[in-house]
């Protein structure tokens, strides 16, 4: 059964800290949606990152938006306790666009991501 549209609308709040942390370059409001276990996969500048989702926080924080960063969320699909978000990232450090996969779960009626996968677009890989 599809979800109400409030909960699509609940889903894209969870997601918008993600982004709102991306572009200030401050995991503060990331580390508000991911749960502790959550992990990380993709590809940076060519180097496979996985494991932790700390390893995103430290890429956050060490590296702000940029001037011209913009960013889109898109609600793929929410099923009861489950929800897909793709987040199309534009100029991140001035250099590089993403599009990011984020899982989220409905816990303790809350919506948390437990994954976070991306692909770095081939344009803006630096070698």
């Amino acid at each position: 059964m599809r979800a109400k549209m409030k909960e699509y609308q609940e889903v894209e709040a969870a997601a918008m800290k993600f982004v709102r942390s991306v572009a200030e370059g401050n995991s503060t409001y990331a580390r508000e949606l991911f749960t502790d276990e959550a992990v990380l996969f993709g590809y940076l500048d060519g180097e496979l990152e996985h494991g932790s989702i700390e390893q995103f926080y430290h890429n956050v924080d060490t590296v702000p938006g940029g001037d011209h960063f913009q960013a889109r969320v898109d609600v793929l699909m929410v099923e009861e306790s489950m929800a897909v978000v793709r987040v199309l990232e534009e100029g991140w450090g001035n250099r590089i666009d993403f599009t990011d996969v984020l899982l989220l779960l409905k816990m303790n009626g809350e919506w948390k991501c437990v994954a976070k996968a991306y692909n770095q677009n081939s344009d803006t890989i630096q070698k």
